[in-house]
């Protein structure tokens, strides 16, 4: 017999082989603890395989969602938002920046289409832990994006931050938008949290965020004290400071208060702001 009919015969046998294995495991009986393992496993792995292929799939289409409703909450907080408008021609009119917190300057270190707030704040190079944490952010960033809205003459209109914190049950995700004055608020909106719905929730009511609108950060009494404040009770400089709290909301809110006074404070905001105050942007 030759070597080439000894391979085949060879694989006829390992075929026959398989195929009685396949058999006997297909004639075992159902309730052999043996085949329901097996199939179990086998189910696990073909699942995982398929959950694993939609993931990969899908994430480019999910990144892509993610930076449409970013862009959609810009334009709301901003006063720009209309029902079926293009969402991004209203987003080309707003200008993003990498900004230093520290002196409240932009840098041209990182692209500002491309530079990820979050990544940053989780980058032991870029953030520093927070010991003094009301935020309960853990760690800061050194570096934030932030949104310059210029009016038709060039002059700015409105500046949009990003500002989180921790509520009652997850970390808030919001912008604020401040008018060209660098004090007076011109909006506050979440675009991601898990609060309680009907309570904590309440963040997204409209009748809410319509508080905010012109409410100052800081007193014009020359101080320049930080006075915002959401309380169920106005501070002692005046209800122009004051968004009402959360009805049984308690700390929701009081996270929304803690995490607005810290990023609006001299470890966030504030040396931006005062170029704002000053003309400088």
């Amino acid at each position: 017999m030759s070597d080439k009919d000894l391979e085949t015969n060879a694989g006829a046998d390992a075929a026959s082989s398989n195929n009685g294995l396949i058999r006997r495991f297909l004639d075992t009986p159902p309730d052999n603890t043996s085949k329901t393992v097996t199939v179990a496993v086998a189910l696990c792995l073909v699942a995982s395989m398929v959950v694993s292929a939609a993931a990969v799939s899908l994430r480019p289409i999910q990144e892509r969602n993610a930076a449409l409703d970013k862009q959609v909450n810009i334009v709301q907080v901003a006063g720009r938002y209309e029902p079926g408008m293009d969402v991004a021609e209203a987003f080309a009119d707003f200008e993003p920046h990498v900004l230093e917190l520290a002196t409240g300057t932009f840098t041209e270190e990182f692209d500002a289409y491309e530079f990820d707030d979050r990544a940053a704040a989780s980058d032991l190079t870029l953030s520093a832990p927070l010991e003094d944490d009301p935020a309960s952010i853990g760690r800061q960033a050194n570096y934030v994006t932030i949104y310059l809205l210029r009016n038709d003459d060039g002059s700015l209109d409105k500046v949009i931050l990003p500002v989180y914190g921790y509520g009652l049950w997850s970390t808030l995700y919001g912008f604020m938008a401040i008018e060209e004055d660098g004090n007076t608020i011109y909006g506050l909106q979440f675009y991601e949290h898990a609060e309680t719905p009907g309570l904590g929730a309440e963040v997204d009511n409209p009748r809410w965020k319509a508080l905010w609108r012109d409410k100052k950060l800081r007193t014009e009494d020359g101080e320049g004290e930080l006075a915002i404040t959401v309380a169920k009770t106005p501070p002692p400089q005046g209800r122009e400071y004051f968004v009402d709290a959360l009805s049984g909301a308690t700390l929701t809110s009081r996270g929304v208060d803690a995490l607005v006074r810290f990023w609006m404070s001299e470890r966030g905001f504030e040396p931006f702001l005062e170029r704002v105050k000053a003309g400088e942007i």
